[in-house]
């Protein structure tokens, strides 16, 4: 049986972590070890059943527990050649702690298989995550995408779990305090997805047998939880049933207070 976790998710940090058997895998590390450590422990998943640490781009909401955790964990980090890089020339971990570079294919990490695959976020090397199971389940860790490529989409597509991105509300981004420069970062192609287009990759991923969905990523200042469910849930409401056809989660800045089984 396979298990997604949300620890946390959002503009202050993300961390998520996939499960299988005895074997975990960690997803990001942006907030600090401690906090990952207390996470761990309060969904009773023992800190050395963790395999690896997978990291999507080099933004501090996604690394800024990494040097301790590592040193705390022994952990190995695993991600694409520009981040390793960064993450060695800016001190968050040490030549010993370099997994390896992860190739554009399925890598057998460990009890698990790992495809890193290219988004267009403003991070070089930024990428997302499709992992496998040893009972044959996939999930999809697809955030900070800027825009859904196809090549993005084609290796997401007939998983049974996506995180997906839904960072903002079109109308609160355009409306609230943030400068204009920012406000065109978020909303272009190489920042974030809004809740409308995380709903049409919504409904695509529905149509390739994805039965479980996380919104994640959602900015504090240009979102809410129930605006993001609601814009996702009432597309999907003109072709399928919630409940029977998939089940929806939206992860606020604390994650999901469950896991989620795929």
């Amino acid at each position: 049986m396979a298990r997604f976790y949300s620890f946390f998710s959002g503009s202050k940090g993300n961390v998520s972590l996939v499960q299988a058997g005895r074997s975990a895998l960690l997803i990001d590390a942006g907030v600090s070890c401690k906090r990952i450590l207390t996470a761990l422990s309060q969904h009773e998943i023992d800190p050395g059943s963790v395999e690896g640490l997978l990291i999507t781009h080099n933004h501090t909401d996604h690394i800024s527990g990494v040097r301790v955790l590592c040193k705390k964990l022994g952990l190995k980090v695993y991600a694409t050649d520009s981040t390793l890089r960064s993450l060695l020339h800016d001190g968050h971990i040490t030549e010993e702690q370099v997994g390896m570079e992860l190739p554009p294919y399925e890598y057998a990490l460990g009890s698990f298989g790992v495809t890193a695959f290219p988004t267009e976020h403003d991070a070089a090397g930024s990428c997302g995550f499709r992992i496998s199971t040893e009972d044959d389940r996939t999930c999809a860790i697809c955030t900070d995408l800027g825009v859904v490529t196809e090549t993005v989409h084609n290796t997401v597509a007939g998983c049974d779990m996506v995180l997906l991105e839904s960072n903002f509300d079109t109308d609160m981004l355009r409306c609230g305090p943030y400068p204009a420069y920012l406000k065109r970062r978020i909303s272009g192609s190489q920042g974030h997805l809004s809740n409308e287009d995380c709903a049409s990759e919504a409904d695509r991923l529905i149509e390739t047998g994805t039965t479980r969905l996380v919104l994640g990523h959602l900015s504090q200042e240009n979102n809410t939880p129930r605006l993001a469910s609601s814009t996702v849930g009432e597309k999907l409401g003109r072709k399928y049933t919630s409940g029977r056809d998939y089940l929806m989660y939206t992860a606020g800045p604390d994650g999901l207070k469950e896991m989620v089984i795929f």
